[in-house]
């Protein structure tokens, strides 16, 4: 698989990764056995980046990349795991976000995935202000002294966000949401994050499976899913569902992408190789609920870059059908 260098981290990472939230939970039930084998599959096809967090099934996923890790052994050196920490906190205020804090939840997540230096810990979507407060990033700084994390970055909901993370000296990365239904960070984000050599994961790559082209007007979910109860936001920011487009309208421009798709290739891997093609893009983090999606996914890297015409009518689509919803909302 194609690598390339995650921002300041200097880690080369396969450009295909892996998001765990799948593992943990909020996307119904996914068995022990499921989840080590959509670990093995994705490690198998080159995959070498695994995104997680904390409170993803409450530090469910992070033992579950612990064991793998630990069950691999040397087979594991070369794999990058990221997670993020700050959702824990109770009430989700900015003034949750010490050096204390981050003292407990590194060592936290250090426990639960059996290493004693984290690679890359991100800042888990925060109340705004947090990105703008110097003693947040001097706590980090700390961290990285003591060599609780080796690096750390941000995981952000708006544009403003990252553009704030970015300014500063040490992050390494930031994560967003970006797929073919929410372009707004190609406009200033990415190319800020080349100009100060900041990395970018894109999360929600596919809009939480719309751009699968799998789902139709009559497709439900289990009441475990975020796709059934935070369809409004009423758990957490709605633009992480459905990348904060309405199901219904979703459907219907995802028929449209799907009809761009290549011969020999799914509509998900199209969609994955679009943001493959941003310049700017360090890696993009898809999850998988099995080991078939965990390959399919993979083997997007193997996509040859889209043509001018597919690139010009995956935008014609959202600026008719998906801009109006979202654009300026992050």
């Amino acid at each position: 698989m194609e690598t390339r260098v995650l921002g300041r981290t200097g880690r080369s990472v396969g450009v295909v990764g892996l998001g765990c939230w799948q593992l943990g939970g909020d996307w119904g039930e996914v068995a022990d056995d499921d989840a080590f084998a959509v670990l093995d599959a994705a490690v198998a096809s080159g995959v070498t980046f695994l995104d997680t967090a904390d409170v993803y099934g409450d530090g469910r996923s992070e033992r579950l990349i612990g064991r793998f890790l630990a069950e691999r052994g040397d087979q594991a050196q070369g794999l990058t795991v990221a997670t993020k920490m700050g959702r824990r906190a109770d009430p989700h205020v900015a003034d949750a976000y010490t050096l204390d804090a981050f003292r407990g939840w590194a060592d936290r997540s250090r426990q639960n995935l059996g290493v004693d230096t984290l690679d890359l810990v991100q800042l888990h979507c925060p109340p705004t202000e947090v990105f703008h407060r110097d003693s947040v990033y001097d706590a980090l700084d700390e961290l990285v002294a003591d060599k609780a994390i080796a690096a750390y970055g941000v995981s952000v909901e708006t544009v403003d966000e990252a553009l704030a993370a970015i300014a500063r000296p040490n992050v390494a990365s930031v994560q967003i949401i970006l797929n073919v239904f929410r372009r707004k960070p190609l406009e200033a984000v990415l190319p800020a994050a080349v100009e100060a050599g900041v990395g970018i994961i894109a999360r929600v790559p596919l809009a939480s499976g719309l751009l699968s082209g799998k789902y139709d007007e009559s497709t439900t979910f289990a009441a475990t899913d975020h796709r059934t109860f935070n369809r409004h936001g009423e758990s957490f920011d709605v633009g992480e569902t459905f990348a904060g487009v309405p199901f219904e309208v979703g459907v219907l421009a995802a028929r449209e992408v799907a009809a761009r798709t290549p011969d020999g290739a799914t509509t998900a891997q199209l969609a994955l190789r679009w943001i493959l093609d941003q310049e700017g893009v360090s890696v993009v983090i898809p999850g998988a609920r099995n080991a078939e999606q965990a390959r399919g996914n993979a083997a997007a890297a193997t996509l040859a870059p889209l043509d001018e015409v597919t690139a010009a009518e995956l935008e014609r689509v959202y600026d008719t059908s998906v801009r109006a919803h979202v654009h300026d909302r992050w």
